[in-house]
């Protein structure tokens, strides 16, 4: 047998080991996919419509993976994050209003992540919500200061750590309810019943595309893997970060999916089923404790995980469109102290997550928009410009998200 027939596995090894450490920045933007807005909007379509909307996950989820991929393409072949792109092409009127809006946006972002937070305390231990958004707070800022003094790689594992907490809080809570197979494949066909599923199906897919998350997959790709010149190594790279996001948008699509399965398949017809509050009570009044447990600590996992990673994103907006740096842990309690405004005036939780979601949705044009128009130009992508067909695909998916965005405003707003 020949020398190379017996060094080919190793090497097989080698190359599959050296893949894997250069896996991260996808999982850190895919915190944005398992939010707490995504939790609700998808437990509700579960517990309202069943499995009918099982389609709108897949859907979403591609786009996502589509749009992700994208992102960090751009901060690899250019060596800039979407946010300097802008700032590059921009006026100085143009580029603060730009500012303005993401900022809103973070904003927003944060007030969904602590609010989610706060909730899941509440349901594992008591705390009040104004208490529970404090810790929820302090934690996030101790998990950035892991980023701040350690660097990306390690705040990506505790990140990467969270992200599994939720998975198995979530798929655990679907397998002690194993959904209907047949309904399940059923939910593929897409349609619709009624403008309430057209509302959560809008919903799920504002949930699942977030604007923080595109312009911050950019930076991070461009800061782990560094801007390569064309030819072999950035070839790789893109490749690896093909799977990066693949796999990452894997295991996020599976997480709302098991979501939506849980709710079909132990809350549907519930009509006490209408806040995370209430879907706690209520999987815990069907599966058990266990259960509920489960679904509380992946809320919690998810509302620590995602507010981090906004205040990440919200420090690399900033920076990208105004040129100056603020310490990210400033930023935190900057875009903190809203969130715990509302949670102290007594809003109602549920409440204001949907708010956040509708004001989120101004934001998603913005961010795709331009990311489409980044990377379909040759004279910036050079060889690795968008084929025409994913450019055109591209511009689908941002025109219907964004027209889906346009819907769910205008009735939540309406209240139609």
């Amino acid at each position: 047998m020949s020398t190379a027939l017996l060094t080919t596995p190793r090497a097989t090894l080698r190359r599959a080991r050296s893949t894997m450490w250069l896996l991260g920045p996808a999982f850190v933007a895919a915190i944005a996919y398992v939010d707490p807005g995504n939790v609700a909007s998808n437990i509700s379509a579960g517990a309202e419509f069943g499995y009918l909307l099982v389609w709108v996950i897949i859907c979403a989820n591609v786009m996502a993976g589509l749009v992700q991929f994208l992102s960090a393409k751009l901060g690899l072949v250019t060596g800039h994050t979407l946010p300097e792109m802008v700032r590059e092409r921009a006026s100085r009127p143009v580029r603060l209003a730009y500012w303005g809006q993401a900022e809103t946006v973070a904003m927003a972002t944060d007030l969904a992540e602590i609010v989610g937070g706060a909730i899941a305390l509440k349901l594992l231990f008591g705390l009040p919500l104004i208490v529970g958004g404090v810790i929820t707070g302090v934690v996030s800022m101790l998990l950035l200061a892991v980023q701040n003094k350690r660097g990306q790689q390690p705040f990506e594992r505790v990140v990467i750590g969270l992200l599994a907490i939720i998975a198995i809080g979530f798929l655990a809570t679907a397998v002690l309810s194993p959904p209907s197979p047949a309904g399940t494949i059923a939910g593929l066909v897409p349609r619709f019943d009624g403008a309430e599923s057209v509302l959560l199906a809008a919903a799920m897919i504002g949930a699942t595309v977030m604007p923080h998350a595109v312009y911050l997959h950019s930076g991070l790709a461009r800061d782990r893997h560094g801007h390569p010149e064309p030819g072999p190594v950035r070839t790789r790279l893109l490749k690896v970060t093909r799977v990066d996001v693949g796999v990452a948008m894997l295991l996020a699509g599976a997480v709302n999916l098991a979501m939506l399965l849980m709710a079909a398949s132990t809350l549907r017809g519930r009509e006490d089923v209408d806040s995370l509050e209430s879907a706690h009570a209520a999987v815990t009044d069907v599966l058990g404790p266990a259960a509920g447990l489960l679904l509380a600590v992946g809320l919690l996992a998810s509302g620590l995980a995602s507010t981090s990673v906004g205040a990440y994103a919200g420090a690399m907006i900033m920076q990208g469109l105004l040129n100056r740096r603020i310490a990210l842990l400033v930023r935190r309690l900057v875009t903190l102290i809203p969130a715990l405004v509302i949670l102290a005036a007594g809003v109602d939780p549920t409440r204001a997550l949907i708010i956040s979601q509708v004001v989120l949705s101004f934001g998603i044009p913005f961010a795709l928009i331009p990311l489409v128009r980044f990377t379909s130009d040759r004279t910036l992508m050079g060889e690795d410009v968008n084929h025409r067909l994913t450019t055109a695909l591209a511009w689908l998916v941002a025109a219907v998200i964004s027209m889906l965005n346009v819907a769910l405003i205008y009735l939540t707003v309406t209240g139609k």
